[in-house]
């Protein structure tokens, strides 16, 4: 059984992964949306952190997956928090012992094996009836399937059936076991029998009279005794202590897996809740089925807002078919703000998450990628120059046809003539083999290059600082000026 919260026809791989795994995290400053997302709690931080980790190998159909069931859990947000608790009774600091499985001879893994199981059923009952109080309310394919599974393959004849199973192979009046005398005197024929009626209980003791017997009483200190009985023991519990024990694996792995699922859903509920508190727009965006396409309404960069408290400015673009946007203009115009604001809503539109923004609809992506600039480093061994172009050599062994790259004031560590040429190459190199690229630049010469090449949008960021982008060709000025302001003004 399997919870398939995250994908309809797969289970969520729970790996942990790191922020360093995610090529983009550090420029897109994903930190922020993440600590929002978890709040310091930890497994939530690990969950996500694989989520980003995975977005891009994600389709448009988990993409739809996702976004029914978190719908679901916007409309009941109480509910789907009951249900992330309750899958992590198990590993909550007071109760961790009880869902612990050890031991490598028998008597052990039978013991824990049955333990486990018993609060596993708890666990799995409380589950069931919870979901079922949402059931009705749910609209998406992804919690009304986990619902009904629950429902088909833990009826309360089968939990009752189970628990009396336990019950019995918690072996209270002991383990009853036959054997034959073998060759020397060994044991042969091990095997272990159902407990006979009258040592069920006390009545059934009174009710039901018992063979003749006989009781052999071991001396406190007959230690080659006590081994002889844990070998006969063992012998009958070998038998079914392997299938208990993978038993309990295998329900405390779905416990496990059901939890890691859910726990995707309350941190997109702790982001709503955060972006929700400072009056930030979000919405669901779209997966377009075709190639290059880009268009958005009101596109905010929530990490902004989440750091500035209080809502972001927002941006209006439509590059549908045009796998290039180019953006210059003015110093601090809003440029690097709507690069993170795109690189943020592709990865969380691939997450399954909503997005800061009034509309927005893009192609799904391969890969994301970020390349921008950086401060100068004293222990660099070469010329920043030469670190650009090692930094763009590792992220092309990495790309795909597909991928989006985003730049940022790259290239720009040398003469502009050089730099442009440069950039002009690389960006030309990407566009032809099928990889779409957003990248602001200060150089005149590489964003004039493009002019009329149908495949480019230009977006340009004015003087006023609206911190808005208009669709607008490149001018020649560099805005040298502002520049000059910023660093000698008194």
């Amino acid at each position: 059984m399997r919870a398939l919260l995250l994908h309809p026809d797969r289970a969520f791989d729970a790996t942990p992964a790191t922020l360093n795994a995610i090529p983009s995290a550090r420029d897109l400053e994903l930190s922020i949306l993440l600590d929002a997302a978890t709040g310091g709690d930890k497994h939530l931080q690990a969950v996500m952190t694989t989520v980003f980790a995975q977005a891009f190998a994600n389709d448009a159909l988990t993409v739809r997956h996702r976004q029914g069931v978190l719908a679901d859990a916007l409309g009941d947000p109480a509910g789907v928090r009951d249900l992330y608790a309750i899958a992590g009774e198990p590993f909550g600091r007071n109760r961790a012992w009880e869902f612990t499985l050890y031991g490598h001879d028998p008597a052990a893994k039978v013991s824990s094996a049955v333990r486990t199981l018993r609060n596993c059923l708890g666990v799995l009952r409380r589950l069931r009836d919870r979901c079922a109080v949402m059931a009705p309310k749910a609209r998406s394919a992804g919690l009304r399937d986990f619902h009904e599974k629950l429902q088909r393959n833990l009826g309360d004849s089968y939990l009752a059936e189970a628990e009396a199973d336990l019950q019995t192979l918690m072996f209270r009046k002991g383990v009853l076991i036959s054997a034959r005398v073998g060759g020397g005197g060994d044991s042969a024929g091990i095997t272990l029998r159902m407990p006979q009626k009258r040592d069920l209980n006390w009545l059934q003791s009174l009710l039901t009279p018992g063979g003749p017997s006989y009781t052999i009483q071991l001396a406190p200190r007959d230690d080659a005794g006590a081994q002889t009985f844990a070998r006969l023991q063992n012998g009958g519990l070998g038998l079914i202590s392997d299938a208990l024990y993978a038993a309990a694996e295998h329900v405390l792995a779905f416990v496990t897996a059901t939890r890691a699922e859910l726990a995707f859903y309350v941190a997109a509920l702790n982001l709503h809740d955060r972006l929700a508190a400072i009056g930030e727009l979000v919405t669901f965006p779209n997966a377009a089925p075709d190639a290059s396409i880009f268009h958005c309404r009101d596109l905010r960069d929530p990490s902004l807002a989440l750091t500035m408290e209080r809502p972001a400015v927002g941006n209006d673009i439509d590059a549908d078919g045009r796998p290039l946007i180019v953006i210059t203009g003015a110093n601090r115009g809003g440029k690097s703000t709507f690069l993170r604001s795109a690189g943020l809503a592709q990865t969380m539109l691939q997450c399954g998450l909503f997005v800061t923004a009034a509309t927005f609809t893009a192609s799904l992506r391969t890969g994301l990628f970020t390349h921008y600039r950086r401060e100068e480093d004293r222990t660099m061994r070469s010329g920043k120059f030469d670190e650009e172009l090692v930094r763009m050599d590792a992220i092309a062994d990495a790309l795909r046809p597909g991928s989006l790259v985003l730049f940022n004031e790259s290239f720009a560590a040398t003469n502009e003539r050089e730099g442009s040429n440069v950039a002009h190459q690389i960006v030309t190199a990407l566009l032809d083999s099928g990889i779409s690229v957003m990248a602001v630049t200060h150089m005149a010469a590489f964003a004039q290059s493009f002019l009329g090449d149908t495949r480019t949008c230009f977006l340009r960021a004015e003087q006023a600082r609206s911190f808005r982008l208009e669709t607008a060709e490149p001018i020649s000025e560099s805005y040298g000026r502002d520049l000059y302001d910023q660093i000698f003004a008194e």
